[in-house]
C-alpha cells in the first residue's frame, strides 16, 4: 500500500489542503492520504495555534465523504514539537509493509535541510512537492507532484473571519458551520 501523508497545522483545514492532493492521487498512486495536525511545528514553534482537538476536528468534518482520506492523532498524542521523523518512525509501525510519501509544499523546499534528521527522512519516505507558489527551485531528491496551485491560506481566513467577512468558498461548509459555532478565529480566541 501506497500511503500518502500530508502534515500541518490545518489552521484551519481548506481548500488547499484537500483539493490538490485529490487531483494527483491517481497519478500519485496514493491508496489512502493521512493527515497529521501538528501539536507544535518545529518552525512555528513561537506562533499560537487552536487546540488540536478543534483543528483534527475540523479535518475529519472536511474528508469525511473520502473513503481514502484518513486523519491520525500521533502528533497530537505524542505532543510537544511535531518532527516528521518521529512521525514517519509511527507511520511505518503502525502500516508494516506500506511505502510512504510525505507531502511539502513548494515552499518548503529551501528549509528542508535544517529539518531533524533529514537524510532519514529521504529514507523513510518519497517527498512529494505540491505546487501552492509561483516557482521554486528544484531540487532532485524530490518527486513534484505538478498540480494546480489553489490559492487559499490559513492567514487570510483566519484574517476574514475576524473581519466578519465570508469564508464558504474557501473551506468545507461543515468546517466554515464549526468555525463560526465555536467561535474560532474571533479576537482573543485561541
Amino acid at each position: 500500500m501506497r500511503i500518502a501523508i500530508c502534515g500541518g497545522t490545518f489552521d484551519p483545514f481548506h481548500r488547499g489542503h484537500i483539493e490538490p492532493l485529490q487531483a494527483v492521487r491517481g497519478r500519485m498512486q496514493w491508496d489512502r492520504i493521512v493527515y497529521v495536525p501538528a501539536w507544535r511545528q518545529p518552525f512555528k514553534a513561537d506562533s499560537a495555534t487552536t487546540s488540536g482537538y478543534h483543528r483534527m476536528a475540523m479535518v475529519a468534518l472536511a474528508i469525511r465523504d473520502d473513503d481514502a482520506l484518513f486523519v491520525s492523532p500521533v502528533e497530537l498524542e505524542r505532543g510537544g514539537t511535531s518532527y516528521s521523523v518521529e512521525t514517519l518512525e509511527a507511520m511505518h509501525r503502525l502500516y508494516p509493509g506500506s511505502e510512504f510519501d510525505w507531502i511539502i509544499g513548494d515552499d518548503n523546499i529551501a528549509q528542508f535541510d535544517r529539518w531533524k534528521d533529514p537524510d532519514r527522512l529521504l529514507k523513510l519516505a518519497r517527498f512529494v512537492v505540491l505546487t501552492r507558489s509561483a516557482a521554486a527551485a528544484p531540487d532532485a531528491r524530490f518527486a513534484y507532484a505538478r498540480n494546480a496551485a489553489v490559492p487559499v491560506s490559513a492567514t487570510d481566513i483566519r484574517r476574514r473571519v475576524r473581519a466578519g467577512q465570508p469564508i464558504d468558498h474557501l473551506v468545507d461548509p461543515l468546517v466554515s458551520r464549526y468555525i463560526h459555532h465555536y467561535g474560532l478565529y474571533k479576537e482573543g480566541h485561541s
